[in-house]
């Protein structure tokens, strides 16, 4: 259980952290959205709950730390989509 809590906590904070890619809040809130809904749909089945439970708070969180954060705190460059 404990490494299942760690594991979670790995995977949050590094969602958390690409949350931020992207120059608009609209843009990091996407990608915030969709990579939260994908980590917490694994999260979810892998904790033996459900995936569809996991995906939708880990969208929510996901995008809620996309549209919350600066471009100017994590910064990895301009993204493809859209040049």
């Amino acid at each position: 259980m404990q490494r299942k809590m760690l594991t979670a906590l790995v995977v949050a904070g590094l969602v958390l952290g690409l949350a931020g890619c992207g120059e608009e809040p609209g843009s990091r809130a996407l990608s915030g959205g969709a990579i939260g809904a994908g980590t917490g749909a694994i999260i979810g089945a892998a904790a033996g709950g459900s995936p569809a439970t996991g995906a939708l708070i880990g969208g929510a969180v996901g995008a809620l730390g996309g549209a919350l954060t600066s471009p100017n705190t994590i910064n990895l460059g301009r993204p493809v989509i859209g040049q």
